[in-house]
This record gives structure tokens, C-alpha cells and sequence, in this order.
């Protein structure tokens, strides 16, 4: 019987262990998509306790503590730091199969050497040991990401965002890039006009001009995405239900903007046609300074009501939608393709009913230009657990070029989630192993050990460019 979390977790084979002992285990991270907080990177935070740097903003163990009976109060409530873990701690027993077991212990692993299972029993000790590190030098942000071997990391900001915490760490002379990320979505999001409107100030403010019209705006979302560049951003992301594909005119998206501005109703096709607009107009821009551009799609988001009034969003009240996907997605991505304007592109689905229709669609925009330009990206979300990802690749392999795939990421809040690329790299490693076993790969470990390394890393540092 194999020991839980050893040296060769998740790798059933030899072949599978040597790829990740030779190829995996030491090379260094792309972050390319996440949520992490430039401001703690920029101030080099020093974490207070474990709960801070594990509990504070992780709706993954909300939603678990949730389902396992435990009160809010524990979970975004006013419950000391210490109370809150605990309750975690008490949790985690019952979290096994479920992502967050694996999780855990490798992170408790990875960061503090702590081997011992977390549950109540052992919460004090833990918790203790923890935070006296984490009080230390060596577990300030930033050496947290050198620990982990961190090269790049791409946050998830806002076009009216200053960046001013991206420019101290470049002043700062910080080793790991720390690069912004262009998420526009609440440039589309005229549903709700009184935000809109207040976000058009918001936007105005940042791109130092007032915006009054549907031109106004492409002028602002211009000059801040130039911003972007000059501080070495090089991907957008749209986390939308669906790509937005209607058929429009320029003179029907003034008169939809001027509705806007005078809070008029709009109907749905109204909506549909500006938001589609707007993102192609985003796209263009992404194509024409070699930028990537990522869709997250398929989040049904903030289902229970009275919780997103108590909480906000992003809480863990989200679950997995079922929308139509094919139809807009090869519509919007023929729109640009004619033009020519056509970006690198990746496709994260997150209903898994749709991993094959998103690696087909890649193939049919791949031009021969780059290598692997339109991606079928990792598992997301609620996929980015073991039998997500090995869902996604081998729906990749089956139907696209594995080979060229640009590897995983953390899409996390929390500075202890870069064990995922380790997990990730270890479930690559299993699958080829076994195949190579089973002798449907041939035993060639240095074509083998070469394509370990390059979906690891190297193919995404050829992709990006940064």
C-alpha cells in the first residue's frame, strides 16, 4: 500500500515517476491567470497567521465549511482568526476525495514541511507553527514566490485600475514579473445602467477624458489598454457565460449607448448587441499588439440571491451553467478571422460536457502562424481537480496537439495555491507513464522528458512573450 502524499503521490508507474523526477518536479512557474493581490506583493505583506494567508478570501473552504453544517459566522463572519480555522481544520476530515484533501496537505507540505494530517485534533499545533513561520523574513510575499519558483505572475485588474502597485514592484526591482491582466467586462455590463454609468466616471477618471458616447468609450478602453502595455501586460480575460455574437451596425450601438446614458430600458437583443460590440472591439485591440486573449465561460454565478445581498459576489454561490457555446463562439471567432484580426486565444469551458467541443473549436482557427494559437485551456474552477484535468487532456490529445499546450495555472486569491502546478505536472506525468506502459507511447524519455518541460513551462514562455 502506497503512503498517502510521498515523494511519488499520484504517480502509479516508474516511467510516470522518472518524468516527473526528472522533467516536472524543478521547473519554475508561469502564474499566467490568477487573482492574487499586487498590493501585497508591491508591500511585500507578512502575513499574520495561517488564516490570513489561507482562509481570508478562499471561497473553495467557505462552500465546503458551508455544506459540512458550519455557520457563516466561521466563514465570512466575525469569528476570531483562530476560530475560523479551527472550524476549517474540523472540516477538512470530510473534504476527502474532494480537491481541497489533496490540496491541503500538499500545501501544509510544500510551505511548512508539515507531513501531519489536519483535523481538529491537530488544529492548535498546526495552526501554531504556521503562523510563528509565517511571522518570519522568509515568508514575507515575495519570498513565498521565490520559494515556489515563481517567474511570472499576471493579475486580474481592471481597465480603471491605476496600477500603481504593478509600477512599485517594477520600481522595486522585484526578480518575478508581476504583470497586469486587461479584464474589461464591466465595459459591456450595461444591464445595470446606474453602475454602468458609474463606471463610465470610474473609466473617464483613468483615462483622464469624460466619456459621453459609444466613441468616448473605445477611446478611454484604447488609452488604457496602451497603459497596460507600457506596464508589460500581455493578456486580456473575460469571464462571460457566453461569447457574444450578435449581428450589429455602428449607428444601432450609439443609439443603444445614448439609452443608456438617459437610463432608458433596453431589450435583451439591445444588450446582446452592444455587449458583442464592445468585445470585438476588445479582441481587435488584443490582435494588434500581439496580445492573449482568454474566455472563461460556462459560470452560472451568484445563485443564491439573499447570499449575494448579505455577501457580494464571488463568495462561493456560483456553479457550473448550460448555455449554448458552439454556435456564438465559432461566430465571434469567424467575425475576426475574416478581418484578420484574429489574437492568440484560449478556451476555458467550465461544464465538462463541452471539453470536446472547445478542442475542436481550437483547431478551427489555428492558422499555421504560432504554435498552438487557438488553446483549449486547463481545467477551471470546479475542474481544475484530478479528474478535470485529465478530462481536459485527453480531449486535448485525442483531438488537438497536447504538446503544444501551455500548461496550468492557479486562478487563485491565495499566495499557498502554487502546489496546483505541481499537482498538475504530477497527473501529466501519470498519464504519459501509464501510457507509455501500456505500450501505446513509445519508452523515449527524451522526447517524453522534453514535452513534460515544455507544457510545464517553456511552451507557455514561448507563447506569452513577456
Amino acid at each position: 500500500m502506497k503512503k498517502f502524499l510521498d515523494e511519488n503521490f499520484v504517480l502509479e508507474t516508474a516511467t510516470a515517476q522518472k518524468l516527473y523526477h526528472q522533467h516536472a518536479k524543478d521547473m519554475p512557474i508561469i502564474d499566467y491567470h490568477c487573482h492574487l493581490s499586487p498590493e501585497d506583493i508591491a508591500n511585500d505583506r507578512q502575513f499574520k497567521n495561517l488564516y490570513e494567508i489561507w482562509l481570508e478570501g478562499d471561497h473553495y473552504k467557505w462552500r465546503a465549511m458551508r455544506t459540512n453544517g458550519i455557520d457563516e459566522s466561521y466563514c465570512t463572519g466575525d469569528k476570531s482568526p483562530y476560530e475560523k480555522f479551527e472550524k476549517w481544520a474540523e472540516t477538512v476530515p470530510y473534504t476527502m476525495r474532494n480537491p481541497l484533501y489533496h490540496w491541503t496537505h500538499m500545501e501544509l507540505k510544500a510551505y511548512f514541511g508539515i507531513e501531519k494530517l489536519l483535523n481538529k485534533d491537530t488544529a492548535k499545533e498546526i495552526y501554531n507553527q504556521c503562523s510563528t513561520l509565517l511571522s518570519t523574513p522568509e515568508y514575507s510575499v515575495r519570498n513565498l514566490l521565490r520559494k515556489m519558483k515563481v517567474k511570472v505572475v499576471c493579475t486580474t485588474d481592471d481597465p480603471a485600475d491605476s496600477l500603481e502597485y504593478h509600477q512599485k514592484i517594477k520600481n522595486d526591482g522585484f526578480e518575478v514579473k508581476v504583470l497586469p491582466t486587461f479584464r474589461a467586462d464591466k465595459a459591456m455590463a450595461i444591464e445595470d445602467a446606474n453602475a454602468f454609468i458609474e463606471y463610465l466616471e470610474k473609466l473617464g477618471d483613468a483615462a483622464e477624458m469624460k466619456i459621453s458616447s459609444f466613441k468616448d468609450l473605445k477611446t478611454a478602453l484604447k488609452k488604457r489598454h496602451d497603459f497596460f502595455h507600457e506596464m508589460g501586460g500581455r493578456l486580456s480575460d473575460h469571464g462571460l457565460e457566453y461569447v457574444y455574437a450578435s449581428k450589429y451596425n455602428n449607428n444601432e450601438i450609439k443609439t443603444i449607448f445614448n439609452k443608456v446614458l438617459i437610463k432608458s430600458e433596453l431589450k435583451p437583443k439591445e444588450i446582446l448587441k452592444f455587449k458583442s460590440a464592445v468585445l470585438v472591439f476588445l479582441a481587435e485591440m488584443d490582435h494588434e499588439k500581439g496580445w492573449t486573449q482568454q474566455f472563461h465561460l460556462g459560470a452560472l454565478r451568484n445563485n443564491s440571491s439573499r447570499m449575494m445581498r448579505e455577501l457580494g459576489p464571488d463568495t462561493g454561490f456560483d456553479s457550473i451553467g448550460d448555455f449554448e457555446m458552439a454556435k456564438p463562439l465559432s461566430k465571434f471567432m469567424d467575425r475576426l478571422d475574416n478581418k484578420d484580426k484574429l489574437a492568440k486565444t484560449i478556451l476555458y469551458n467550465l461544464n465538462p460536457k463541452d471539453n470536446y467541443l472547445f478542442a475542436t473549436m481550437t483547431g478551427n482557427f489555428n492558422d499555421g502562424s504560432t504554435p498552438g494559437k487557438i488553446q483549449f485551456g486547463t481545467g477551471w474552477w470546479f475542474l481544475d481537480q484530478k479528474e478535470g484535468m485529465e478530462m481536459q487532456m485527453n480531449a486535448l490529445s485525442n483531438l488537438g496537439l497536447l504538446s503544444r499546450f501551455v500548461g496550468m495555472l492557479t486562478d487563485s486569491r491565495s499566495f499557498m495555491s502554487f502546489p496546483r502546478h505541481d499537482y498538475f505536472r504530477r497527473i501529466l506525468c501519470n498519464l504519459l507513464g501509464n501510457d507509455v506502459e501500456k505500450g501505446l507511447l513509445p519508452d523515449e524519455m527524451e522526447l517524453l522528458g522534453k514535452m513534460v518541460e515544455d507544457i510545464s513551462y517553456n511552451n507557455a514562455n514561448e507563447f506569452f512573450g513577456f
